[in-house]
Parts: C-alpha cells; sequence; structure tokens
C-alpha cells in the first residue's frame, strides 16, 4: 500500500448510524477487526485492549446495566437516561472496547491513548471491509454490571463503544480546518 492509498482509506471513513440493523456483522469479521486492533502502539507492552460484542438482545442488556448505573449515581436526566436503555439496539453489532487499569498512573493514562490507538485501527479496517461504524464515548466508565457482561476485569476501563453494520445511507464528507505544522530546527 502507497501513502495516498491509505489516505484514501482515512478519508473515506465515515461516523455513521446509517446501517441495516437486521444484517448481521459476521462474528469472525469482528474477530478480524479487534485483532488488527491489537497492532496499534503500545511501547510499555502492556496489551490493555479489551474487547466485547453485544448483539440479538444483549445489546438492550448492556444500555440497561449502563442506565440503572445512572440513575443510582445520579448521572443525567430522564431524558438521557431513556436514551441509553434503547440506544445500544442501533447497529446489529455493538463493541465495548475497554482497557485493563494500571497502578502507576502515567500507565494507566498510556493504557487508555494505546487503546484510542486500536480503536482507529479498528475503524480503519471497518471501513476496509464495507462497514459503517460509530465511535461512541460511554457516559459512565467503570460501571461494574457492563465490566461483568463484557468479561473485563472488575478494575478496567470503557475507553469507547463502536457501532458496528452495513450501511444503509451515504454520508456526507464533513469539511477539515487545514492543518498547521510547527518545523522546528
Amino acid at each position: 500500500m502507497d501513502l495516498d492509498s491509505f489516505a484514501d482509506l482515512a478519508r473515506a471513513r465515515r461516523t455513521s448510524l446509517l446501517v441495516d440493523v437486521e444484517r448481521p456483522v459476521p462474528g469472525d469479521l469482528v474477530d478480524r477487526l479487534c485483532e488488527l486492533a491489537a497492532w496499534a502502539p503500545n511501547h510499555k507492552r502492556t496489551w490493555p485492549w479489551r474487547f466485547a460484542a453485544f448483539t440479538g438482545d444483549a445489546r438492550r442488556r448492556l444500555g440497561e446495566a449502563f442506565a440503572d448505573e445512572m440513575v443510582v449515581r445520579d448521572f443525567g436526566d430522564e431524558g438521557k437516561v431513556a436514551k441509553t436503555r434503547s440506544k445500544y439496539l442501533r447497529a446489529p453489532t455493538v463493541l465495548v472496547v475497554g482497557y485493563a487499569a494500571h497502578p502507576k498512573p502515567s500507565l494507566h493514562a498510556e493504557n487508555r491513548d494505546a487503546v484510542a490507538a486500536a480503536i482507529q485501527n479498528l475503524l480503519l479496517g471497518a471501513t476496509a471491509a464495507g462497514l459503517a461504524s460509530f465511535w461512541s464515548t460511554a457516559a459512565l466508565d467503570d460501571v461494574p454490571a457492563v465490566l461483568e457482561q463484557c468479561r473485563f476485569e472488575p478494575d478496567a476501563r470503557v475507553a469507547g463503544v463502536v457501532y458496528l453494520g452495513w450501511p444503509a445511507g451515504v454520508v456526507e464528507t464533513p469539511a477539515r480546518p487545514p492543518v498547521t505544522v510547527a518545523h522546528v530546527g
């Protein structure tokens, strides 16, 4: 692959929830995308990424777990809680991406950064595979019932929720401001 081909792929990636909710995303494709994600840089080699794919009714249970904890913590208004209960049903596959906790604050932050890079790998791979994707940040990153459903360690954290599905529409390419690079020499 040359730089122009990669640039085309990166520019083609769109955030989109215009998906065919009835058409499943094969589990082996999700597995391949997670394997691709694991090639993200992680110079301390903590391999912090955690993945849990939700399909079918498990998506509803995920939303219930997040929403129930929002009520317990008095986080968000009634509308936000109600939306959380149902929003994971908007795509046939919802991938929760978490990261391992680390007792050293700098490595804990580095684990989150590595997982953010992993999510970008995953999103680019999804685009290359013809999928639509949407990276969302969970309202709460430490919900015990969610971590349990994901089969993550109790001290892991949720870095993002990625909706995956086959496109059911086209999303316009947003304009980007020019990039300024300070060349220092």
